[in-house]
């Protein structure tokens, strides 16, 4: 069963293409659980914390606070016992939403060293956990997501903050939810 709001609906998780989150509240898949098959703006009030995830077909955005706000991590298919393991701060997520990607498998992003696309430019097409000794840049000002979905992350080695990029173009850090232009790693999220 899933609950979603005040009404529950069956899912079978042998239908083709199923998405599936379920939320524990404590480490190791313990305690009371929610479980979600689409976006959820707020399940505080049914789970007060959670330290445990298990994620079945497509990646996460899962949300510290309600309404998709504040943190945000990246989850993909797979199990993360302890809330460390999505690399929270703390046991609180809030809100939900599945990551529909479509790029048939290619994945394309460009980045500018300054706002509104100007400066050096990079294109890359694969991870990068380090993007001061792959472009030398110290930080990402504006980019241009071309194909698939990123994730750009605070720290290298895909650390730190984390910011979920689809396609489209993104003028200024403000626009992918940072507060700076802060970015030193960033990967792809795969189908």
């Amino acid at each position: 069963m899933s609950k979603t709001g005040n009404r529950m609906r069956k899912i079978s998780k042998k239908e083709p293409g199923f998405i599936w989150i379920t939320f524990y509240e404590g480490k190791n898949f313990q305690g009371r659980r929610y479980e979600c098959d689409r976006d959820c703006p707020d399940f505080h009030t049914d789970l007060s914390r959670c330290n445990s995830i298990r994620v079945e077909g497509c990646p996460w955005v899962v949300y510290e606070r309600p309404n998709y706000a504040g943190n945000m991590y990246v989850v993909a298919h797979g199990e993360y016992p302890e809330y460390q393991r999505w690399m929270g701060l703390n046991d609180r997520i809030s809100s939900c939403k599945p990551i529909q990607i479509s790029s048939g498998g290619k994945y394309q992003i460009q980045l500018f060293e300054k706002g509104e696309f100007s400066g050096q430019m990079h294109e890359s097409t694969e991870d990068c956990p380090s993007v001061m000794e792959q472009f030398h840049f110290r930080e990402i000002h504006s980019c241009k997501v071309m194909d698939g979905a990123w994730v750009f992350y605070e720290h290298p080695n895909f650390r730190g903050k984390q910011y979920f990029l689809e396609r489209g173009e993104y003028s200024k850090p403000v626009e992918w939810g940072a507060a700076s232009p802060v970015v030193q790693s960033f990967r792809r999220i795969a189908e």
